[in-house]
């Protein structure tokens, strides 16, 4: 549980008090049994009321005592878990965030927020619990061991005797259930990734009226993650009756053999009942080892996933790695903010040589020997077959990716020498899948640059061409986006992630299919504006439309570059290009005859 102590450290003073109050409370507990022997062997049965007084008033003290350091430890147990539990998963989430698309690529979705959340809860509640709970559970056995012994030896060995029998039981049973617990937690990863996927993409089930498939299918995820927690549960639960068992057997045998002690006169009744009391003692500890194997399993299984997380590597020059230096912190992130927006220093020359890529965990190439200079301020345009390595080329400009071999230069360096947050930051990027975040309509375009002004978020807005629908929204760029933009069309929404690049000024502006769902005079505006501005452009597209004005088009097929030049060049020397231009010439011309 390396995991555990390293981020508790911090809050050790808390863990220590709380230790020290739990062991207040052991302490008069174990010897309240003892107390009780007096007042039966020294007041009782002598019938001398002072002592039963003395030592009454002793025992209600003590317990005034206890009570006090119970809560004590109670408080200072919930302020080292939750400040555990907080700066955890903030490393965590720093640590995700660091992540390289190869490395974020090993881990699914659903698997990482449960790790966030889940994991990170269960390690919390057994902090809480070791402080408070765990750890009291094998003291009170040990002391109460050691207790009876003092009280009696002989019988005290009765109980001593069992302990060795409990310990082998209990290190094979946390062994095999930790075991059982990591395939629980893998299993809740499954039910929350159906969980995602749904909720994602409702809309597309309720047209394919698939609800019944889909409730088929939460239902078998959810039945796995029934069948190993049963599992699971099943040994840990069965192995408390058996501990249960073991221990009666020992108290059996303090009653049976303290009968012949006191008979002999080798004991004295309190001494027997003190025993007894020990034992009983022992039960309501070892009553608590079922649910405290369960847990302790499952903090072992959560441990060991977070700790999968926290031991991958980095990115250079990622969040969490080169630009933040106090984790977790708000400073941490202001840092960030202001590295974001200083000035960029590039100025948007891009040449890939013999470039080639295929995705981690596969031999397939995507890309293979591309090679092309672009100069900056000009505009590229890429066309190509779905399944062409158009985004993937793309994606090896900001080091989504890296290359398997060649070498990507900006402004003449070698892009793999260079800082990435260096690099991004001079880059705008418009993904081929629309995201747009919770909040106002100013606050998702200001998203790319925090520092932008109202003036400037309008501007970028006006570029891309929806600063007339915002203005027309019921609070203007107020409004309240829904969920992932739901309350926006789907060319709105392509505008309006246009903005958000277009904010940051960028020296390189990436375009991936971006300009899909714009209509043909949209589409005209937008590439004007573009064209005024001074960063160099990568269009994806599958329109001649947009590729007639680029100064240099890249079409590629089967991950190769087949053709590249202007549009009159391609025009004359691609015969892929002028079919591409007949085809789309002849179904713009059978638009027309169809609407006339």
């Amino acid at each position: 549980m390396n995991l555990i102590f390293l981020y508790l450290k911090k809050y050790r003073v808390a863990a220590i008090a709380a230790l020290v109050m739990m062991g207040i409370e052991l302490a008069v507990e174990l010897s309240q049994p003892l107390l009780i022997a007096k007042i039966i062997d020294n007041g009782i049965r002598e019938k001398d009321m002072t002592v039963v007084w003395l030592w009454g008033g002793v025992l209600t003290f003590s317990a005034v005592i206890a009570f006090a350091a119970g809560i004590l430890s109670s408080f200072f147990a919930s302020h080292a878990s939750q400040g555990f539990a907080y700066d955890l998963r903030d490393k965590l989430y720093e640590k995700v965030q660091s992540f390289t698309y190869e490395v974020f690529s090993r881990f699914q979705t659903s698997s990482l927020i449960t790790r966030l959340t889940g994991d990170v809860t269960q390690l919390q509640d057994t902090v809480f619990m070791a402080l408070r709970f765990m750890t009291r559970v094998p003291l009170v056995v040990l002391g109460s061991v050691i207790m009876a012994l003092v009280v009696h030896v002989k019988l005290g060995l009765l109980l001593a005797v069992t302990l060795p029998l409990l310990i082998v039981v209990l290190t094979w049973v946390m062994r095999r259930s930790s075991a059982l617990f990591k395939i629980v937690q893998s299993r809740v990863d499954g039910v929350n990734g159906v969980i995602q996927e749904n909720l994602t993409g409702i809309r597309l089930i309720r047209v394919f009226v698939r609800m019944g498939h889909e409730i088929g299918r939460f239902a078998s995820y959810s039945g796995s993650l029934m069948k190993s927690t049963v599992a699971a549960l099943r040994l840990t639960e069965t192995m408390g009756p058996l501990i249960m068992l073991i221990v009666n057997a020992g108290i059996v045998a303090v009653l049976w053999f303290g009968r012949i002690e006191i008979s002999a006169g080798q004991a004295t009744l309190g001494e027997t009942v003190a025993v007894i009391n020990y034992s009983l003692r022992t039960i309501g500890a070892m009553s608590a080892l079922s649910w405290i194997m369960a847990t302790f399993s499952r903090a072992v299984a959560s441990e060991q996933r977070i700790s999968e997380v926290m031991s991958s590597p980095e990115g250079r020059g990622e969040i969490g790695s080169a630009d933040v230096q106090v984790s977790g912190s708000h400073a941490a992130g202001e840092n960030l903010v202001k590295q974001t927006h200083e000035e960029a220093s590039i100025e948007g020359r891009v040449e890939f040589i013999d470039v080639s890529f295929s995705y981690p965990g596969s031999d397939i190439a995507v890309l293979e020997q591309i090679s092309f200079a672009v100069q900056p301020g000009e505009r590229v345009a890429i066309m190509g077959a779905t399944g062409s390595g158009k985004s993937s080329l793309v994606s090896l400009i900001p080091r989504l990716y890296e290359p398997d071999s060649g070498i990507i230069r900006i402004d003449g360096e070698n892009s793999s020498e260079m800082e990435v947050s260096r690099l991004r930051r001079s880059i705008g990027y418009v993904p081929q899948e629309i995201m747009l975040f919770s909040g106002s309509v100013r606050e998702n375009i200001a998203w790319g640059n925090e520092h932008a002004t109202a003036e400037e978020i309008e501007q970028a807005a006006a570029a891309a061409q929806i600063h007339e629908t915002i203005t027309g929204l019921p609070q203007g760029y107020e409004t309240m986006l829904g969920q992932r933009g739901v309350n926006l069309s789907g060319g709105q929404k392509q505008r309006m992630t246009i903005a958000r690049a277009l904010v940051r000024k960028p020296a390189i502006l990436i375009l991936d299919d971006s300009t899909s769902a714009l209509d043909a005079v949209t589409e005209g505006l937008l590439l004007k504006e573009l064209k005024k501005m001074s960063c160099t452009t990568f269009l994806i597209t599958q329109k001649i439309s947009s590729t007639v004005s680029a100064d240099l088009i890249l079409l590629l097929d089967e991950g190769r570059l087949i053709a590249g030049g202007t549009h009159g060049e391609l025009m004359k020397d691609s015969a892929l290009y002028r079919k591409i231009n007949e085809s789309q010439n002849e179904e713009a011309a059978q638009h027309v005859q169809s609407t006339t």
